[in-house]
Order: C-alpha cells, then structure tokens, then sequence
C-alpha cells in the first residue's frame, strides 16, 4: 500500500516505521514547509495519508487532501467538533473517505468499551458521583483530550444523571493549577494535566462515602497509537466513507 504522511513530528515517525516494517511505501511526507506538494504527483499516487498534526490545520489538510483524491486517516483532536458534520457530509454526498478517531491504540479502544458498560452498571447506583483526569505531554495543545471527550460521551450516553462534560482543573507544565472540579449534579468534570512526555493516561472514577472504583488507561509510548494508524490506513484503502474505531474493530 501506498501512504502518504501529513505531520512529521514524533507520532508521523513513528508512523513510518511500522508502516514499512508492515511493507507499505511511503510516497509522500508532507509537513509545514512543503505544502505545496499536496498537489504533487507522489502525493497523489498515495491510497491513504496519515494526518496528525495541529488542530488548527487538520481541517485544511482533510479539505487538501480529498481535494486531490486522496482517502485520510487523521488522528489530530481538537478540530472535529466544529467540523464533524461536514465531514460526514463530504463522505456521505460527495464521496470522500475520513477515517477518525481521538485515539488509535488497541488497549482505548477495549478500554473505551469497559468504560461504556461500567456506566451502565453505575447508573443502578446514584451514590456514586463520577470524574476524570487525563495527563498528557506539554506538547499537546487542547485540553481535555479528545480521548477524554470520547470517554465522556460514552459516560453520558449510558449514564442517565450525567448529560454533560464540563472542564475540571487544568495542571499547567509549571505546576500552576486553574479551573476546578465543582460542577451541577448533571456534570462529568475533566481535569487536565500537562506533564513531561507522558504519551496519555485517562482515569475515570467512581467515588462514594464506601468506596472508590477507578479504572485507567496508561500509554506507555506512541508505539500502540501508531500501530493503529497503520491498521486504520489498511482498512481505510479498502473501505469508503466516515470510518472510525468500531468500524476498525468491532468489540
């Protein structure tokens, strides 16, 4: 197969390696000083690019991209509550192919899945008020992740107390602390912390007067989130339309 990169940052390297260790091509890199060659003939010769990148340009490189009839896998967070619907609109009408996701690792995505079910057991016992904390690299520029927003919305969609995430405390790279996590009783709070390289850990918790039940997911490197890229892409070349994890795998 043949893979164009969007993004040349630690995740596209990554990305790369496992691509040719699975035996794809990389026909094209494409990062901030070489635009231009979206329009390019290698970058149009590619059956699926891998974009992660900012979210302040992962639209434009989706938008690029399909522009030169080429199917995208995007990984960047940050962007696609403001332009979700019209990419299901550009897939859905005009034939386009986005396969996104907040988090491509194998272990989110089972653990995206106990998330859901431990909401729907919860919601049987109201004594318990739920929360979240996500810690992230000082790279990373949204905060909650987009992860953590997946995971909310699996809380709210399976917990009925709950119908919106709101922003919890936010833990500065200094150390500095800003928000905080009092909320209504209908509230999820998401606390965000910006520590180090830590590749992404989302904890999600139960809290009672009895007890604690708290669940965790823990990266311990960008090997997981890049292999499932590579994944997607496989599946991406082979399928058309709005794509994401449950298509990917299907739990």
């Amino acid at each position: 197969m043949k893979i164009a990169l969007i993004g040349y940052g630690k995740m596209g390297k990554e990305i790369e390696k496992i691509a040719l260790s699975r035996g794809h091509e990389i026909v094209s890199i494409i990062d901030i000083n070489n635009r231009q060659d979206f329009e390019s003939e290698e970058f149009r010769s590619a059956d699926v690019a891998i974009e992660f990148t900012a979210p302040s340009v992962a639209y434009d490189n989706c938008i690029a991209a399909f522009k030169n009839g080429v199917k995208v896998v995007s990984g960047s967070t940050g962007w696609i509550g403001e332009h979700g619907e019209e990419m299901k609109r550009l897939c859905e009408n005009d034939g386009m192919t986005l396969f996104w996701s907040s988090n491509f690792s194998l272990g989110v995505a089972v653990f995206s899945v106990v998330n859901k079910f431990l909401a729907k057991i919860m919601n049987n016992f109201p004594s318990y008020e739920v929360s979240m904390e996500e810690t992230h690299h000082i790279h990373k520029l949204d905060a909650p992740s987009g992860t953590a927003i997946t995971l909310a919305e699996g809380i709210l969609e399976n917990l009925e107390r709950k119908n919106k995430w709101v922003d919890g405390t936010f833990t500065a790279p200094d150390g500095t602390v800003s928000g905080t996590t009092e909320c209504e009783a209908n509230e999820l709070p998401i606390s965000a912390i910006r520590r180090g390289e830590v590749p992404g850990i989302h904890t999600i918790t139960y809290e009672s007067e009895a007890d604690s039940i708290i669940i965790t997911h823990n990266a311990k490197n960008r090997k997981g989130f890049a292999l499932g890229a590579v994944l997607a892409a496989e599946f991406t070349a082979a399928h058309s339309g709005f794509l994401g994890m449950n298509d990917l795998f299907n739990f």
